[in-house]
C-alpha cells in the first residue's frame, strides 16, 4: 500500500516552492491564491526571504502546508494515497491531500493555527528539547515526577522523544535525563511549548475554527497524531485535530501502525527529508521516497 507522509515544522528552507512557482501554471495559481488568502505575498518570503523570516511561526506553518500541498497536487494521476499521515502542522497537509479539507479551507486553518500558537507562546515563555537515546517509558516517568509543567511532545522514533514545557520544568528535565542515562538533551530553537497544557489557549482558538469549518469524507484514511489510528470519520478528524495542540504527537506509533496495517512504500511530500529518516529508524527494510521538488 502507498503510504503518502507529509513534514512539520523545521523542515523549511529559503527558495522553497519557487521551481514549483516557475515551473507549473496550477502550482502558479495556487500560490496568488494563498497570497490573496493570508493578506501578504507569503511566496516573496518563502522564495527571497530570510532564515529569520521563515522562522516566524505564523509564516513556517503555512510555507510548509503550501509547498507540500501544491506540490501534492502537481503530482496529477501520480498521486494515489491509500494511506496518508503528517507530523504535528503535516497533519493539515495530509488532511487535503485525503480529501477531508478543501485548499481554501485547509490553508485557513493552518494560518489561524500559527497565529494562535504563536500568542499562546508570546503569554508564557516556554520551550522544548530532543532527547537522545532513552526509551520512551524512563522520559515519560521523570517528565511525571517533576513539579513544573513539562510533557512528553513528539515520539519521533525509537530513541527521540521531543519534551515541552516551562523553561524551568525542561531545565530539570534535562538534567534528570542526562542522569538517566539520556546520551544528549537539546534544547530546540522554537517560540514556545508545542503539544502541552501551554497552547490550552491556541487549542481553544482553534476548536472554533475547525467546527466552523466543513470535513468531508476523505478517499483514504488518515492515521492522527493523537492516537496513530486510521481514521475516515469527518467528526472524529474535527476531534482529534483540534486535541492535536495540547496532546503528543504519536510518531512512532503511527508508522508501527501503518506498517502493520500493509504500507509498503512511504513517500515524503514536501520540503526535507526528515520522516523518511524517522520511518527508517522504524523499520529500516521499509521503502522510502520523496518528493521535494517539481516533478514535470
Amino acid at each position: 500500500m502507498k503510504a503518502y507522509v507529509f513534514p512539520g515544522q523545521g523542515a523549511q528552507f529559503v527558495g522553497m516552492g519557487k521551481d514549483l512557482y516557475e515551473n507549473s501554471d496550477l502550482a502558479k495559481e495556487l500560490f496568488e491564491k494563498a497570497n490573496d488568502i493570508l493578506g501578504f505575498r507569503i511566496t516573496d518570503l518563502m522564495f527571497e526571504g530570510t532564515d529569520e523570516n521563515l522562522r516566524q511561526t505564523n509564516v513556517t506553518q503555512p510555507a510548509i502546508f503550501l509547498h507540500s500541498v501544491i506540490l501534492a497536487k502537481t503530482l496529477g494521476d501520480d498521486f494515489k494515497p491509500e494511506m496518508v499521515a503528517g507530523h504535528s502542522l503535516g497533519e493539515f497537509s495530509a488532511l487535503v491531500a485525503n480529501g477531508s479539507l478543501s485548499f481554501e479551507d485547509g490553508l485557513k486553518l493552518v494560518s489561524k493555527r500559527a497565529s494562535a500558537m504563536q500568542k499562546a507562546c508570546e503569554t508564557e515563555p516556554s520551550t522544548m528539547a530532543a532527547i537522545i537515546g532513552l526509551d520512551d517509558e524512563t522520559v515519560v516517568k521523570i517528565c511525571e515526577e517533576i513539579n513544573e509543567i513539562v510533557v512528553p511532545a513528539n515520539f519521533n522514533c525509537p530513541g527521540q522523544l521531543v519534551i515541552s514545557g516551562s523553561m524551568k520544568g525542561i531545565e530539570i528535565a534535562c538534567e534528570k535525563l542526562l542522569e538517566a542515562g539520556a546520551k544528549r538533551a537539546l534544547p530546540l530553537k522554537v517560540g514556545g511549548a508545542f503539544h502541552s497544557p501551554l497552547m490550552e489557549p491556541a487549542r481553544v482558538e482553534l476548536e472554533e475554527a475547525i467546527e466552523n469549518t466543513t470535513f468531508s469524507t476523505p478517499i483514504c484514511p488518515v492515521y492522527q497524531n493523537v492516537n496513530a489510528m486510521p481514521i475516515s470519520n469527518p467528526d472524529e478528524i474535527k476531534k482529534n485535530l483540534v486535541s492535536q495542540l495540547t496532546a503528543p504527537v504519536r510518531f512512532t506509533q503511527t508508522m508501527v501502525n501503518m506498517i502493520a496495517d500493509g504500507a509498503t512504500l512511504f513517500t515524503e511530500v514536501g520540503p526535507g527529508k526528515v520522516i523518511q529518516g524517522l520511518v527508517k529508524k522504524v523499520d529500516r527494510k521499509m521503502e522510502t521516497a520523496g518528493v521535494d521538488s517539481f516533478q514535470g
